[in-house]
C-alpha cells in the first residue's frame, strides 16, 4: 500500500515536470509532414474527450453524493458543481474577449497586433491559477491511482499545447519571454501545494468542475472561429481515439 502510494506520488512529480516542459517547449513541436492545424485540432479533441468522457461523468456521481452531504462552507456551490463548470467557461470566455478587443484597439491606433500589457498580466494571473489548479489535481483528482494520473497528465499535456498556441497568438514575444515561464512555474506551485494540503471531497469536485468549463472553452475557441486553420477530422479523430481509450481502461 505504501509503495503504491509512493509510486503515485513520485509519478505525479514527474508528471508536473513533464507538463512544465510542454509549456516551455510547445512552440518547438514539429511533426514531419503534418500541418500544424492537424495536430492542434487532434490535441483539442483529446482534451474535450477527457472532459466529456471522464470528468463530467465523475462529477455526476459526485453530485449525487453531495446531495446527501451536510452543510459545507459554501453549500450552494458544493451542491451545484455544474454551475461551477459554467462559471469556468464564462470566465475564460471573458478573458478571450478582453484579449481580442485589446488587440483590435491596438491595431486601430497603429500598434502591433498583440494585447496591451495590462491584458497580458490579467491573462497570466488567470491562467497561472488555472495551471496551479491542474498541478494540484495531479495529486488530488476525483479518481486516484496511477492509471488515472497518466490519463489526466496526457490530456492536460495536449491541452497545454492548444493553450500555448492561443496565448502566443495574443501576446506574441512577451509570452515566450515571460509568460510561458510563469505558467510553467504555476504548475509546480500547484503540485507543491497539493503535496502539503488535502482538500475535502466537495472542494475537489468544485475544482474539477471549474476546470472542466475552462478546458471546454479554451479548446473550442481555437477550433470554432472561421479564420482558424482547424481540421474537423483531426479533432474528431483525437476526440474519438482518446474517448475509446478512456472507455477501455
Amino acid at each position: 500500500m505504501f509503495s503504491s502510494s509512493f509510486a503515485t506520488f513520485a509519478l505525479s512529480a514527474l508528471s508536473a515536470i513533464f507538463l512544465t516542459l510542454v509549456h516551455l517547449f510547445s512552440s518547438k513541436l514539429r511533426f514531419v509532414n503534418v500541418p500544424r492545424s492537424l495536430w492542434l485540432s487532434a490535441a483539442g479533441g483529446v482534451s474535450v474527450a477527457y472532459v466529456f468522457v471522464h470528468i463530467l461523468p465523475e462529477l455526476s456521481k459526485h453530485q449525487a453524493v453531495l446531495r446527501k452531504a451536510g452543510k459545507g462552507i459554501i453549500p450552494f456551490v458544493e451542491h451545484h458543481v455544474y454551475l461551477l463548470a459554467l462559471v469556468g467557461l464564462t470566465v475564460f470566455y471573458g478573458l478571450e474577449r478582453i484579449a481580442k478587443l485589446s488587440r483590435l484597439h491596438r491595431k486601430q491606433i497603429g500598434k502591433p497586433d498583440m494585447t496591451s500589457e495590462n491584458v497580458f498580466w490579467l491573462h497570466m494571473v488567470s491562467f497561472g491559477f488555472y495551471n496551479a489548479l491542474i498541478g494540484y489535481l495531479l495529486l488530488h483528482r476525483e479518481e486516484p491511482g496511477i492509471i488515472s494520473l497518466l490519463v489526466f497528465s496526457a490530456a492536460m499535456a495536449t491541452h497545454f499545447v492548444v493553450n500555448d498556441f492561443g496565448l502566443r497568438e495574443h501576446h506574441q514575444h512577451i509570452y515566450d519571454r515571460i509568460g510561458r515561464w510563469m505558467l510553467a512555474a504555476a504548475i509546480i506551485v500547484g503540485w507543491v501545494l497539493g503535496a502539503g494540503t488535502q482538500l475535502n471531497e466537495a472542494a475537489i469536485a468544485v475544482l474539477f468542475s471549474f476546470l472542466a468549463g475552462g478546458i471546454v472553452l479554451n479548446v473550442l475557441k481555437e477550433e470554432l472561429p472561421s479564420e482558424r486553420e482547424s481540421c474537423f477530422w483531426a479533432f474528431a479523430l483525437g476526440a474519438g481515439g482518446y474517448a475509446t481509450l478512456l472507455l477501455a481502461i
